[in-house]
């Protein structure tokens, strides 16, 4: 299966129990990636399902972001992974400054992991406002996913 097909079954998967996904629905586009990564750069905000075909996605638009910040304020608990966008790039960062401002001004328990984003609320000073940085993206959605990590199986033998 493909990871769209994975995708497709998660939505329907959603649905069935009755529970809210949010996707994006607009997105900022450039005909390429920033080289080097923080290098000025012309980006246009469309629909998700108006993606230009010589275009790319490098950020969450402006209504995702109010979107995405909204659900993190009326949460009990938010766990992140994975920045918005190219976040290094100050014109492609909003979307996950959007988000990060949202998690630092909740009660909500705050959970980023991953190296990027861990690295994304640093650097935006958000890092102290949050319950729990991680570096661990993988390892931290394993452990949501309740599998073993090696680390704590290792300890276990002995």
């Amino acid at each position: 299966a493909t990871k769209i097909d994975y995708c497709k079954e998660m939505i329907e998967k959603a649905e069935k129990l009755g529970k809210k996904l949010l996707l994006p629905i607009d997105t900022k586009v450039a005909a390429a990636f920033p080289d080097p990564i923080d290098a000025p750069i012309e980006v246009k905000t469309v629909s998700v399902d108006a993606i230009p075909a010589e275009m790319q996605g490098l950020d969450i638009g402006e209504k995702t972001a109010a979107l995405f910040a909204d659900a993190v304020k009326s949460a009990k608990t938010v766990v992140w992974n994975g920045p918005m966008g190219v976040f290094e790039n100050p014109v492609l960062a909003e979307g996950t400054i959007a988000v990060a401002k949202a998690m630092a001004e909740t009660d909500a328990i705050t959970i980023v992991g991953g190296g990027d984003s861990a690295a994304a609320v640093k650097k935006m000073g958000y890092a102290d406002k949050i319950t729990h940085v991680s570096t661990g993206g993988g390892a931290s959605l394993e452990f949501l996913e309740g599998k073993v990590l090696p680390g704590i199986a290792c300890l276990l033998d002995k």
